[in-house]
């Protein structure tokens, strides 16, 4: 969006941050110790935020030998280019990770590849073993655990540390960069707070980090050739950052390249569109052994189906791909694979119970407008192959083949591919500058994280948060620097103190002057994947009577069934041992360990 001089501006900050997750959490922290005043703006609510950042497995990339990166690297790339200068500083970063999470983060860094013994992940670690210079790699964290935000709470931390110097909006998406016509030199953000349009002046440098287009359904059409993919991390990341590139002549990269994860290739058991999958990524060998397969959408087969895949890349003549997704893929199996997966121990059991089921497979096709023919053909192949002990089709291991039963009833599950993260985006060089279609630096914008990711070929686990680390901090450096170029006095931009310009740290979450009873006690607990979470607990004697949640920080997906179910299954059972909510683990425990609290200060 090109100023011109009737352009005013609610108020100006030296660098304006586009994007709390990993990437802009970082750029904002290290523009602030530059010395400058920062304004961090999210579109997500407070606690909320996090983009795919507060997700992920939490495992950083990092290496110990620089030689050996670049060949792996070199192999990972697949034959697709990347700027040396990239390159380059992003092995650099990998190298010094350990000294990185040490002297910025301030923990101890925990080596996975010294503690196989514990988290046995060999394979993710060595995602290519057969690539030259593997053995350099290794995953760091942040503590000894996975999966549980802690490296998000950490990052998320060092901003509210630096509250002093860095305003953060929630709720608040930027809509437009405000670009000078003549210079191309980028001003300031166009952004949408409590239902107003503010402009907002940047005098040194506006960064990029509002992540990929998981979450643009047109865009994942448009850029990747699929028709829907399921997304597992934020639901924020909705491709502002590529519209917004485009709107001031910036390059793109990468646009075709995501991840994957989950069953099989990187698939999910089907959710309503625009909801988050839930990732089955272990203990996934039930759907893959015995009298059960995966269907694409003309009721065949479409891969080998016990192939272990790296982040949804199967192999595919020489090289690693994801392959094309399908619109209605299916799990298909019989009657004695349903009683197998419905076991009162098993992972997939709820799945399995509200599967679709007919007493034939010709009546399956039919409810799942297939043709008849078609899928009965497949299942009559599978059979063959089991029975002979060869898959001719995909190679499928022989021990993992088990006829079908000749009589129904059948099932079928609905599934849907997966999306971690997409990697394209804007075009940036090593000083995390982002560049126009003729590769020249467009003034004071710069970029970091999963939007324009440098991930030009096949991904290695660990790698995007790596990135976002790594040239998050480049970017907030240098967009703190002080700019020479001559501009426009700017109207209406000083110490704005409105309130819809004021911190949304500022706010306190924490329940205040709350008038307890006598027999009322208050718990906290910072364990979820949100961070703190406040319980108000009434006892009756030593019975619970009464769970109140006064605030939470969790996702909205899980936290509903968390927050309406739990509290009534601790009071049944006064206790609170009883069940976490499938797929909601880190919010239940966070909420049991809030109660506990509370008990617990009943008793002192």
């Amino acid at each position: 969006m090109l100023v011109n001089e009737q352009t005013t501006y609610a108020a100006e900050y030296d660098v304006v941050v586009l994007g709390f997750g990993g990437a802009g959490a970082t750029a904002a922290r290290f523009a602030s110790d530059a010395g400058a005043k920062v304004l961090l703006v999210d579109s997500a609510p407070n606690g909320h935020e996090g983009g795919n950042t507060r997700y992920c497995a939490q495992l950083i990339g990092s290496a110990d030998n620089r030689e050996a990166m670049h060949k792996y690297y070199d192999e990972l790339m697949a034959g697709m280019d990347l700027d040396e200068g990239v390159k380059s500083t992003y092995i650099d970063g990998l190298v010094n990770m350990e000294d990185y999470v040490r002297d910025y983060l301030e923990v101890e860094p925990y080596s996975i590849k010294d503690h196989f013994d514990k988290f046995p992940l060999e394979s993710a670690v060595y995602e290519y073993p057969e690539f030259e210079g593997v053995e350099t790699y290794n995953f760091l964290t942040v503590h000894e655990g996975i999966f549980d935000a802690a490296l998000w709470k950490v990052l998320r931390q060092k901003v509210i540390d630096r509250a002093d110097s860095i305003d953060v909006w929630f709720e608040s998406p930027a809509k437009h960069l405000l670009q000078d016509p003549e210079t191309r030199a980028i001003l300031g953000v166009q952004v949408e707070r409590q239902g107003q349009t503010v402009n907002i002046a940047a005098k040194n440098g506006v960064v990029l980090a509002v992540g990929g287009f998981e979450n643009n359904p047109q865009m994942v059409k448009d850029y990747l050739n699929e028709s829907r993919l399921a997304p597992l991390g934020g639901l924020y990341n909705q491709g502002h950052g590529v519209t917004m590139a485009l709107e001031v002549g910036a390059d793109l990269w990468h646009m075709a390249n995501y991840e994957s994860l989950g069953m099989y290739h990187g698939t999910a058991f089907d959710v309503p569109a625009g909801e988050r999958a839930t990732l089955h990524a272990f203990g996934t060998q039930p759907l893959t052994h015995g009298s059960i397969l995966v269907i694409g959408d003309d009721g065949t087969r479409y891969f080998k189906e016990d192939e272990a895949n790296r982040h949804g890349h199967i192999y595919n003549h020489g090289i690693w791909r994801v392959p094309q997704g399908q619109a209605k893929p299916y799990i298909i199996f019989d009657h004695k694979k349903y009683e197998e997966l419905t076991q009162a121990d098993g992972l997939f059991v709820d799945y399995a119970k509200a599967a679709l089921k007919a007493d034939s497979l010709a009546e399956l096709a039919q409810e799942l407008d297939l043709d008849s023919e078609v899928l009965e053909a497949t299942v009559e192949d599978f059979n063959h192959f089991a029975e002979v002990g060869k898959d001719y089709a995909y190679g499928r291991s022989a021990d993992a083949m088990t006829a079908f039963d000749a009589e129904g009833p059948y099932y079928a599950i609905p599934i849907v591919q997966t999306m971690l993260n997409t990697q394209g985006g804007p075009r940036r060089n090593a000083k995390a500058e982002i560049l126009d279609s003729h590769g020249q630096v467009i003034p004071n914008l710069y970029g970091a994280g999963e939007l324009g990711g440098i991930t030009p070929g096949m991904y290695q686990g660990g790698m995007n948060i790596a990135e976002c680390l790594i040239f998050g901090k480049i970017a907030g450096e240098n967009a703190a620097q002080e700019k020479d170029q001559p501009r426009s006095e700017l109207k209406g931009a000083g110490e704005t103190q409105s309130a819809n310009l004021q911190s949304d740290l500022d706010k306190e979450a924490a329940p205040k002057d709350l008038q307890l009873k006598d027999n009322q006690y208050l718990g906290t607990s910072h364990s979820g994947m949100g961070d703190e979470l406040n319980v108000l607990v009434t006892l009756d004697g030593d019975k619970l009577s009464e769970i109140t949640v006064l605030n939470h920080n969790e996702s909205e997906q899980q936290g509903h069934e968390v927050f309406s179910e739990l509290p009534q299954a601790m009071i049944a059972a006064n206790s609170t041992d009883v069940d976490a909510i499938s797929g909601a683990t880190l919010s239940s425990n966070a909420l049991k360990e809030a109660v506990t609290d509370a008990i617990d200060k009943s008793k002192e």
